[in-house]
């Protein structure tokens, strides 16, 4: 951003980007125009650096307008919260948790929900409110339900979109359970990563409804995926269509377990069993990498240890604290040392993940999709069984442990 001059930091410079990239189509030119970003973004931000590595200083509109305004209009994403409002300090928290989205993510996945006149939209995660903003001007206020867990951000969102002259319905609620005063819906969208599609989206779905969310892996990674919902709405089907880095749901966030509670009070490495890999640790760690180990290999996460030489330890843990593994990366070599311990092989099950992958060619994220199927009725907020394959539903990822 350094070096732009104040007029090339404006609503015409992001709109060619967008353009240009293929994320702002000609049909989401006229809502860009009239929902400018710049009233949906507090005095306060942390901008992003576009790939999701790091976090630039605190920027205040009151201290620093251009700079302000330079990173509004520039095709990064803005966090707006750390630590679910806990943190109010102008250094980084632990975990952002709201934002101000990146706008190519925006607009594509508005290309995704492929909005037609008279269509009705359910947002889960109103942010800032400018998803929802965008949407109800193309489509109308009473067209459009965002829904948004934290008080304090509903009300910032809803101040927004007044200031915008919108007024979609925001709702404070529990965002897994939708909205069903206002269903059906043609169209649902997330700002926020989900590990379920939760039932409820299905059941207030109109027949055919799509829905686009981001879908990740307890293991890691994450995809944009589009469903499309069937007559009933117990089940949907669809592929993903671009890689994703958002913020967890609230009520899916999992927890980890600190490495003690895998040793049973035991001293390393307890009764893990020794072996060796071929397999180098860090050719499992890529992000789609992650997403196809994580779709095999359910309940499972893992953290590196690094050193100081350039090597790591990779630790695999099972959620239910029960089962763990270690694999040892060291330069230059070719054979790495494995241990494992409890009712599953950890590591085993993310290798054989892997080298299914590898074995089919390594096919990328435009041969994937997602089942989601079959959805209970009386239970709209349980999940339904998710199922991750390859060119076809039929053809689903082999499950592994």
């Amino acid at each position: 951003m350094t070096g732009e001059t104040h007029e090339e930091a404006g609503p015409a410079g992001l709109a060619s980007a967008l353009v240009a990239g293929g994320a702002l189509s000609s049909d989401w030119l006229p809502s860009f125009r009239a929902v400018p970003r710049q009233l949906f973004v507090p005095d306060r931000i942390w901008p992003g650096i576009a790939d999701g590595t790091r976090q630039n200083p605190v920027v205040y509109r009151s201290q620093d307008p251009d700079a302000w305004r330079r990173a509004v209009y520039s095709d990064i994403p803005l966090t707006t919260q750390w630590d679910d409002g806990q943190h109010h300090g102008d250094g980084l928290g632990t975990t952002p948790t709201s934002s101000n989205s990146m706008p190519t993510m925006v607009f594509s996945m508005l290309q995704d929900l492929d909005v037609r006149p008279g269509n009705r939209v359910l947002e889960v995660g109103a942010g800032t409110g400018w998803n929802a903003g965008l949407l109800a001007h193309r489509l109308g206020n009473p067209n459009v339900v965002t829904v948004e867990y934290d008080p304090d951000v509903a009300r910032g969102a809803r101040a927004n979109l007044r200031l915008a002259g919108l007024a979609p319905t925001v709702v404070e609620g529990d965002g897994r359970h939708g909205w069903p005063d206002g269903a059906p819906y043609d169209r649902i969208i997330a700002t926020c990563s989900l590990l379920e599609i939760p039932g409820a989206w299905l059941a207030q779905s109109a027949p055919g409804g799509i829905i686009v969310a981001p879908f990740g892996t307890e293991y890691g990674g994450e995809q944009i995926v589009r469903l499309t919902v069937n007559e009933d709405g117990t089940s949907a089907s669809g592929r993903f269509t671009r890689s994703s880095a958002f913020m967890r749901l609230r009520q899916q966030r999992t927890d980890r377990p600190p490495f003690e509670d895998y040793l049973h009070g035991k001293p390393w490495p307890a009764d893990a069993v020794g072996s060796t890999t071929t397999l180098a640790p860090p050719d499992t760690g890529g992000w789609f990498e992650q997403f196809v180990i994580g779709s095999a290999v359910p309940g499972a996460f893992w953290r590196a240890e690094r050193y100081d030489d350039g090597a790591y330890t990779l630790w695999l843990y099972s959620r239910d604290t029960r089962s763990w593994a270690s694999a040892d990366h060291r330069r230059g070599r070719t054979e790495y040392e494995v241990y494992q311990s409890g009712p599953r092989n950890l590591w085993d099950e993310v290798e054989a993940a892997w080298r299914w992958w590898d074995d089919q060619g390594r096919p990328g994220l435009d041969r994937f999709g997602l089942t989601v199927a079959p959805v209970a009725p009386d239970a709209p907020a349980a999940p339904g069984t998710h199922t991750v394959w390859l060119d076809s539903p039929e053809n689903p990822v082999p499950l592994r442990g």
